[in-house]
Formats: structure tokens, sequence, C-alpha cells
């Protein structure tokens, strides 16, 4: 006979899936991993499709009983998973594929925020192609944004600098904007000669309009070496962090209390000096008490750890799939 897990847990990003069976001491059963997670681009059944691939990879490996459910609680932490609606729609989803008795779907940024803290308490702001907020205390209150684009007030992550970059390069090559090296740093990435060369290989789609992302890095290049435009846009960046964090510190009651504010996503990740230094000089001013960091560890914890803490379990538990993802 089969083992019965305690927590089936999956982080599903938009490029990769990763899930743990964790049974009820803590101990990590089995693992899977599967490609991203698109609803908005394939449709909810298939994008579930994908998390089940990486489910019935974990599963095998747990040697968990065949028949369903397995597990006790489905913690489930999604990209795309924006709005309540969503979650909710999700969660039926899930719920059908009888993986565990009872199923919790978040947005993945709480998985983000969970890896980073002992307790389910603080603020997480993630920074990767777009950027989002979470805030959650250990009462269950929690802080969040709708984070689907302009349309909701967003600005930035390595898509958003992107189009900015783009933008005052375009006008600053035919005079219509002020001067900035972008207008020679951008297109030299892609071996072009001009502006003007990279907005009709974009447009003509020679170059993918994916590969737009590989410009943050030259963004933040750009403004290392002092152009003025660059750097401007590294600290808008740096303030639309600092107010999601302290907007949301806010809504939880937090700012006059020492908390973990925790940086996520490629673009914080990548620990770009004038943009860390702008964030700690603006939470220092608008939020003393916050204390930022990093996240390194994998999201897929915090999914785990949001489990382990709706059934009830133990510290110690807590502490045993803590240490297997150290």
């Amino acid at each position: 006979m089969g083992v019965t897990a305690s927590v089936l847990a999956i982080d599903a990003g938009n490029s990769k899936t990763d899930v743990a069976v964790v049974a009820a001491d803590g101990t990590v059963l089995g693992r899977g991993r599967a490609g991203g997670f698109q609803p908005p681009v394939v449709g909810v059944e298939a994008a579930v499709d994908v998390l089940a691939g990486a489910v019935d990879e974990a599963v095998r490996a747990a040697g968990c009983a065949a028949d369903q459910p397995f597990a006790g609680f489905v913690s489930a932490c999604l990209a795309n998973a924006d709005l309540p609606v969503e979650e909710h729609e999700l969660a039926v989803a899930i719920r059908a594929r009888r993986w565990g008795r009872s199923v919790e779907v978040r947005n993945d940024t709480f998985a983000i925020l969970r890896a980073g803290v002992d307790e389910p308490r603080g603020v997480a702001v993630v920074c990767g192609a777009g950027i989002n907020c979470v805030g959650m205390t250990p009462d269950g209150r929690t802080a969040r944004f709708p984070a689907i684009g302009r349309i909701s007030g967003d600005w930035g992550g390595g898509g958003g600098l992107a189009e900015e970059a783009l933008w005052h390069a375009a006008r600053a090559e035919d005079g219509r904007g002020g001067p900035t090296e972008l207008a020679r740093t951008l297109p030299a990435h892609f071996g072009l000669p001009t502006m003007y060369a990279l907005i009709e290989a974009l447009h003509l789609g020679r170059l993918p309009a994916r590969r737009k992302h590989e410009l943050a890095p030259v963004l933040f290049a750009t403004a290392a070496a002092g152009d003025a435009t660059a750097r401007s846009l590294v600290e808008r960046q740096a303030e639309e962090v600092v107010s999601l964090a302290t907007v949301a510190l806010g809504r939880l009651g937090l700012l006059g209390e020492e908390t973990p504010v925790l940086l996520g996503g490629s673009v914080l990740a990548a620990r770009h000096p004038q943009l860390d230094d702008h964030i700690g000089r603006l939470l220092a001013e608008r939020a003393p008490k916050a204390v930022p960091r990093v996240v390194t560890e994998s999201p897929v914890l915090g999914a785990a750890l949001l489990g382990l803490d709706r059934v009830g379990a133990p510290a110690e538990a807590r502490a045993r799939v803590r240490s297997h993802y150290a």
C-alpha cells in the first residue's frame, strides 16, 4: 500500500512548475517538475494538464497510494491567479483532479513571501517580467494588488523597463526626446546599428517580441555607466517597489513594527547596485522598521509551508521541510 501525503505543494510560474509531496512531519517524499503555467494563453484545463505532469512525477517518486485523493491538502501557488475570481476558477479545476481532499489556490507571490520568512508574516515584492506585491499576517489577513499591468496601475518589471527604455531611445534618435546612450546600447545588444533598425526588426518580426526582455539588463548597464535617462528609469523602478511595499505594510498595520520585506524576481535578484541602494534609502525613509532581504529560497518551499500552516503542522515539520530546500 502506498503512503498518503499531508500536503501536495505546487508552485507554478510562467516558465516552470515545481511540485513537492510532503508528509505530516515535513519530510519531502517526492518532487516533480514541468513547464510553465499559462492559463491565459492555453486555457485553464490545458494549463492544469501541465501541473498534472509534475504532480504525476512527484507522486510516483513518493510512492503514494494509487487511489485518489492521495494528499490531505493541496497548496497551489500559481502565476496568473491575480484576482480572487481566477483563484476560484483554478481551485475548481484542480479540485476536479482529486489530488487532495481540500484545495487552496493563491497567487505565486505568496509562495515567495512564505519561503523567505519563519512565520506567515511580512511583505513580498516580486519584480521579474512584471511586478507584484503581497503581504500576510499570522491571523490570516492579506494585502495584495491586481497586478495585471498598466490597467491596474502597475509600472516596471523587466518587460515594462524594456518598453520604457525603447521609448526613450527611439525619441532620442529621432529628435523628439533628449539624448541618451540607450539609443546606442539597445540596438547594439542585437548587433544592429541604429534604433530605426531595431524598431524595424521588432515590428516585422525578424526579432521575436519576447527578446525585448533581454533589454532590461542593458538598461541597468547603461545606467551604471552614468546615463541620466537610464538612471532615472532605475530610480523609478525603486520608487515603485517601495511604494508597493509601504502600501502593503500600511494596510496590514505593520509600518510601526519590525517586518520582513522580501524582494524577489529576476530584476531584484540580479542585485543591481543602483536599484538596491535606492530601494534601501527609500525604505529607510518611508518604512524605517522594514527589514529588506532578497529571497533566494525555492518558491515551492513557500507553497509547502503554506500547506503545513493550513493543516496545523508543528514547528518541527516546518523546520524539516525548510532544511530539505536549504
